[in-house]
């Protein structure tokens, strides 16, 4: 008999005024939509986008999360990220890192995987 290991993980909410607003600006971060949910017309969206093996949920419901969340990724392709939305990459004691902040003002603190054991 096999046994079924669970895969743990956390997957960040942030709230957005409108998903359908926000969305492009993450699929230019090579987030795509996974799947939306309103419980009936005219009510809000709850949807998950995913990157590979990343999740994010972005929810219209305003208990869900508070605005201007933080969101720390680790992306393989963090000078094309930076060159995509012109910003610059910083060097910190902890390794390479940029900032984003989406349209609905959450916050995305980027840095490479292969600086995670730097400190």
């Amino acid at each position: 008999m096999s046994r079924r290991v669970a895969v743990e993980e956390a997957i960040p909410v942030l709230w957005v005024r409108e998903v359908a607003a926000v969305l492009g600006w993450y699929l230019r971060l090579g987030f795509g939509l996974r799947w939306e949910h309103r419980f009936e017309p005219g009510l809000p969206v709850f949807a998950e986008l995913g990157r590979g093996p990343l999740r994010l949920f972005l929810s219209e419901h305003e208990g869900d999360a508070r605005p201007g969340g933080l969101v720390y990724l680790r992306l393989a392709d963090l000078d094309a990220v930076a060159e995509e939305f012109g910003v610059p990459v910083r060097a910190e004691p902890w390794g390479r890192e940029l900032e984003l902040t989406d349209p609905a003002g959450n916050r995305l603190r980027i840095s490479d995987p292969q600086d995670d054991q730097a400190v």
